[in-house]
């Protein structure tokens, strides 16, 4: 991506920073075969390179030391990322939960729970996952309706979570739950931190058309959460979700196509006399337009940052184009296969990889808020409309509740 030249500081800090990648990883080949292995053997590739990263002080360059960052700058972080993505090394998932969570702690959390949190999971000895999304509580959160009441210095946790990631793998997670159901319903909940190896939590995997189990639904049956892992205070839960849900929507929009982009396409056309079609030609021409816009705002967000400026760019701006994009772009990429597009595994190109990428496209558009409900916000955020009117705006949860059953009652 084109930017300002490196200062002395920084080409001296991208130097070490390379020469410690190429000790350790192998450079990214996209002509090498899409790499075929267990979602466990993944997960432990993934925490194999955390802790090797957190040894290196690469971890968290940003954060402070005393937690296992680096103290180091944003410049910095961008210069890591942009050198990491020459290698063939992913964190997975523990990246999403980490920057996710971590941030959260810092602005909202108690000093003994980013001591007592943040070191673990960088190394990736622990692993967390997102509890958010519920059954009824998807594209409207606030109404999520898994409650945690208070017994003591606990509080007891009953209901159900959907489409959590990695929920399998996790030692930890995070959970909205709702302490005050006579409260408006944003202000009604609190953010916890909860134990998935309690006895009464119940993960059940959600298998995927791509065969994969990313997603679980979770059961919590009387799990008990001690007061001091309640982040940010009982009731202020939607305060601490909102800067997580602020930090997954420009993560999701400024992930990199990583062995998905048009290049790999072309070359897919053009191994298979392809690009003499004008059609396809059009079509590839078009993709790499809008793989150019992602990384023009990507550029933008860097350009903010090295001036020590906020970034303008709206979060769901670049959630919505990312995830529209990369719908066309898997399809052009099944399209160039054609037939080939049938085949699976070691019989595929690329051993199914783009196969696997467009069924799970949906992830893509679902994940970090549907991108309806990001236009909506585009629409009242960016372009200044009116809010779509909600009778429930002012509504305790309980009140919310009745209407609902009442509305049900009607239809029935």
């Amino acid at each position: 991506m084109p930017r300002r030249p490196d200062t002395p500081d920084e080409a001296a800090f991208r130097a070490e920073v390379r020469a410690w990648l190429g000790a350790r990883a192998e450079l990214r080949d996209p002509s090498r075969p899409h790499r075929l292995e267990t979602e466990e053997q993944h997960m432990a590739r993934c925490r194999a390179w955390q802790r090797t990263r957190f040894e290196g002080g690469y971890a968290a360059i940003t954060w402070p030391s005393r937690y296992g960052g680096r103290d180091g700058t944003a410049v910095q972080e961008l210069i890591y990322r942009e050198e990491e993505s020459r290698f063939d090394v992913s964190t997975g998932f523990l990246y999403a939960s980490i920057a996710l969570l971590g941030p959260a702690l810092l602005m909202h959390g108690t000093e003994e729970q980013r001591e007592r949190v943040i070191p673990p999971m960088l190394r990736g000895d622990v692993v967390w996952c997102q509890l958010f999304s519920e059954p009824d509580a998807g594209s409207d959160l606030a109404r999520l309706a898994t409650r945690a009441e208070r017994d003591g210095d606990e509080l007891v946790v009953n209901g159900q979570k959907v489409w959590t990631t990695g929920a399998q793998f996790s030692d930890r997670g995070f959970l909205l739950a709702r302490t005050d159901p006579d409260a408006k319903k944003h202000a009604g909940i609190s953010f916890m931190l909860v134990d998935m190896h309690d006895p009464g939590v119940d993960v059940r995997p959600l298998p995927t058309a791509s065969r994969e189990h990313q997603f679980n639904e979770v059961f919590f049956t009387d799990v008990r959460v001690h007061i001091d892992d309640v982040v940010g205070g009982i009731g202020s839960g939607w305060t601490v979700a909102r800067t997580t849900l602020a930090n997954e929507s420009v993560m999701i929009g400024t992930g990199g196509p990583q062995g998905e982009g048009v290049a790999d396409i072309a070359r897919m056309a053009r191994d298979r006399d392809r690009l003499d079609d004008p059609l396809l030609l059009q079509d590839l021409a078009e993709a790499w337009i809008d793989e150019r816009v992602v990384a023009l705002f990507g550029e933008r967000m860097t350009e903010a940052t090295l001036a020590g400026r906020r970034p303008d760019l709206d979060g769901s701006v670049m959630k919505v184009f990312w995830s529209d994009t990369r719908h066309r772009r898997m399809e052009l990429g099944a399209r160039v296969l054609g037939a080939e597009a049938l085949l699976d595994a070691e019989d595929a190109h690329a051993h199914g990889a783009w196969q696997q990428r467009l069924l799970s496209f949906p992830l893509g558009s679902i994940g970090g808020g549907t991108v309806e409900v990001h236009r909506n916000g585009i629409g009242e955020r960016v372009l200044g409309l009116p809010r779509e009117p909600r009778a429930d705006r002012d509504m305790t949860f309980r009140e919310v509740q009745a209407h609902d059953a009442k509305l049900t009652g009607a239809r029935d």
